[in-house]
């Protein structure tokens, strides 16, 4: 750990600095190498442009996490609670790079299944560690430890699957999420300790490096390994700011783009009731199927679209 020894020299916003911009190079320098354990795609069939994939490199969300969890691990102050966390996340990115590497796909009841004990899990650690004490504007309340449990692992469950379902468009899922996480830091730095403050920068480099990589036409894909963890840290980040709700509006796009799928699915599936009946989800399907927009159309105006959900979520904060 690198921190004892660079801290009496840099405060640490620089030190922050250094170390997200060394994520960054040491990302970028690993997903340029052609690494033999990853995945090539199979195509998606029922996706819009699917077949568009098939060949490419997938699961480098494996090196990004990797490299997420290895600087944190050296750069930020030693923390026993998010040792635990980073832990959950390697398990969540381990088990999306398996279903990325697998001949055939993992069946949706499998992938809830690691889903939902991850969430359980993630929800347990928070209660044990943290105030389970949430905020509407001025207004405070304090909730059992196992209530607060249970809708923590709801939000966890739902923020996973939500990223998942929106990552089917070059650069999309990450760049929404790249103006969610800074987001987070920007509305709520005092809620936010600083340690969290750098979990946030260098996840966002290992995102800015990934698109160096994956904006349209992308080279590799990052896949279930890197968008089930990502779906973690910003359920985790709502959680820690202990203003639960505001990862509504500072996650909306995914919200609306990835829960309105599993809705759409849930319902048929279990009570067969057609909801969004004549709209395709995800909803980037939609409007790349019906609504004529290119990729590139869909990756900038959802991108601005979570902008502008931030912004008026931070009008709320003042």
């Amino acid at each position: 750990m690198l921190y004892p020894l660079l801290s009496p020299y840099l405060g640490q916003p620089q030190l922050f600095a250094i170390c997200a911009l060394f994520c960054f190079l040491l990302t970028t320098v690993l997903l340029h190498v052609d690494l033999p354990f990853l995945p090539k795609d199979q195509g998606r069939v029922n996706a819009v442009n699917g077949e568009l994939s098939k060949g490419k490199v997938r699961g480098v969300g494996l090196v990004m996490m990797i490299c997420f969890v290895a600087c944190a691990a050296l750069f930020i102050p030693f923390s026993l609670e998010f040792m635990f966390y980073a832990l959950l996340l390697l398990a969540e990115m381990f088990s999306g790079y398996l279903d990325d590497a697998s001949k055939l796909p993992w069946s949706d009841y499998k992938k809830g299944l690691i889903d939902f004990v991850i969430s359980v899990l993630v929800g347990v650690v928070f209660v044990l560690n943290d105030s389970t004490t949430i905020y509407f504007g001025t207004f405070a309340l304090t909730l059992h430890p196992v209530l607060y449990g249970a809708l923590a692992t709801v939000l966890v469950w739902v923020s996973i699957n939500a990223v998942n379902c929106t990552d089917g468009v070059d650069g999309l899922s990450t760049s929404v999420g790249l103006v969610s996480l800074l987001s987070f830091l920007v509305i709520y730095p005092n809620e936010l300790t600083m340690e969290y403050h750098g979990y946030i920068l260098l996840f966002a480099a290992v995102i800015v490096s990934y698109l160096l990589f994956n904006a349209g036409p992308s080279k590799v894909l990052m896949g279930d390994a890197g968008s089930r963890p990502l779906g973690v840290l910003l359920a985790l980040l709502a959680m820690k700011t202990h203003h639960p709700f505001c990862w509504l509006l500072l996650a909306f796009v995914f919200l609306a783009d990835g829960v309105t799928g599993l809705i759409k699915v849930f319902l048929l599936r279990f009570f067969k009731i057609h909801l969004f009946k004549n709209i395709r989800t995800p909803l980037h399907d939609e409007v790349r199927k019906n609504r004529g927009w290119s990729d590139m159309q869909v990756v900038v105006r959802f991108t601005i679209l979570q902008l502008i959900c931030s912004v008026l979520w931070y009008i709320t904060t003042l």
